[in-house]
């Protein structure tokens, strides 16, 4: 049975991680987010989000978007191959429905199933 949690081992925490990403990412990008990919040699996926407050001004909103991206890759997380992840957000994104928003994601997160 699988159970789809987003357990603090599921995250990205630290500065070296996000570091570690950007040195050679495998890019996926849209119009509205990107998402920033890297193997990792865990037997897991994990996530890290930026969302600048000069893309998304309000608190709430920013805090939207991260729900909806940390759903979509909770729901997915099975299906994903073993990668660190860093999914970012444009100015763009404050336009979109949540549901467009979550196609999107799952359009994104297509190019990283096993």
């Amino acid at each position: 049975m699988l159970h789809y949690f987003f357990k603090k081992n599921m995250r990205l925490l630290n500065s070296k991680s996000f570091q570690y990403i950007f040195n050679q990412p495998n890019i996926q990008s849209t119009l509205e987010m990107s998402v920033f990919g890297r193997m990792n040699f865990l037997e897991h996926p994990r996530l890290g989000l930026i969302i600048p407050r000069k893309n998304v001004r309000y608190a709430h909103n920013r805090n939207l978007i991260k729900r909806l991206i940390r759903e979509t890759f909770r729901m997915l997380q099975y299906k994903l191959i073993s990668m660190d992840f860093i999914v970012t957000v444009r100015k763009h994104t404050l336009r979109l429905s949540n549901k467009k928003i979550i196609t999107i994601l799952q359009n994104l997160w297509l190019h990283y199933y096993r």
